[in-house]
């Protein structure tokens, strides 16, 4: 037994031993003796056989993958640093930083001459990389935002702003969260899908309620029914283009109806 091995499961105990089941969404159960959550309950969270776990909390020479380093931190509520340090234990250093997403060169340019069209760009984590005038009125004036909650599916859960609107909000919002969770399958890796997906749980009552489903779904064209105080329902039909020299950038752009698109323009134009 390697002291690093030996360290990894002191770690992965007391961590354990700190949450209570109400930290994870579980109910607290009769004679329960154990302190903090049970060996076979952060095993069923990071959905790893409960032998496994236990090995694991033992020091035994094991060699678990990142991916199952990431799912036992992210069961175990541990903190950036304590990610990180984990990883380190296991591998001597920690999984690699996402590089910082960028925007292509031009596609900022082409979002704004999309106006008064509404479009906006995301990247891998729906993160919003660009927005025109048009989709700011609309939606929200997402560079007034502090840089960490610029992120559509942050918005569409925590925002009261969003109830409103979104005429269908929940409909919306429950077929955003599964397209998110397919994306976020893809990254495994990436502790900062886990870092949202925590402030998410910690925030909405509706990701609590709504993740554990586990719904997935595809990226896909549609219309979308929007409430605005001053122009008032708007019927609006969507594309979603992937951005060909960055395929995890999509490109959004709304269509609204004939009608509306002038008094969008009248607006955009004040």
């Amino acid at each position: 037994m390697s002291g690093n091995h030996r360290e990894l499961g002191d770690l992965l105990r007391s961590r354990r031993e700190r949450l209570t089941p109400a930290d994870v969404g579980l109910p607290p159960g009769i004679r329960r003796r154990t302190r903090g959550l049970r060996r076979e309950e952060v095993a069923a969270l990071a959905a790893i056989s409960p032998t496994y776990y236990a090995f694991l909390e033992q020091g035994r020479d094991l060699n678990p993958s990142r991916q199952v380093l990431d799912a036992l931190a992210t069961a175990l509520r541990l903190s950036a640093a304590e990610r990180g340090h984990l990883h380190e234990l296991a591998y001597g250093a920690p999984p690699a930083e996402p590089a910082e997403e960028v925007l292509v060169p031009g596609v900022a340019e082409l979002v704004d001459r999309l106006d008064p069209a509404p479009a906006y760009v995301t990247g891998r984590r729906w993160d919003v990389l660009a927005a025109n005038r048009a989709a700011c009125l609309l939606w929200t004036d997402w560079w007034a935002l502090p840089p960490a909650d610029r992120n559509m599916v942050w918005w569409m859960l925590t925002a009261p702003a969003a109830r409103d609107v979104f005429v269908e909000w929940e409909r919306e919002a429950s077929a955003q969260l599964a397209r998110f969770r397919a994306a976020a399958a893809r990254h495994r890796d990436d502790p900062s899908f886990a870092e949202l997906v925590d402030r998410l749980r910690a925030a909405s009552p509706e990701m609590r309620e709504w993740w554990p489903r586990h719904d997935v779904a595809p990226l896909s064209s549609g219309s979308k029914l929007l409430h605005h105080p001053v122009l008032g329902e708007l019927r609006l039909r969507h594309v979603v283009l992937t951005v060909a020299d960055a395929p995890e950038q999509k490109l959004v752009t709304f269509h609204p109806e004939s009608v509306d698109l002038p008094r969008i323009a009248a607006l955009v134009d004040r």
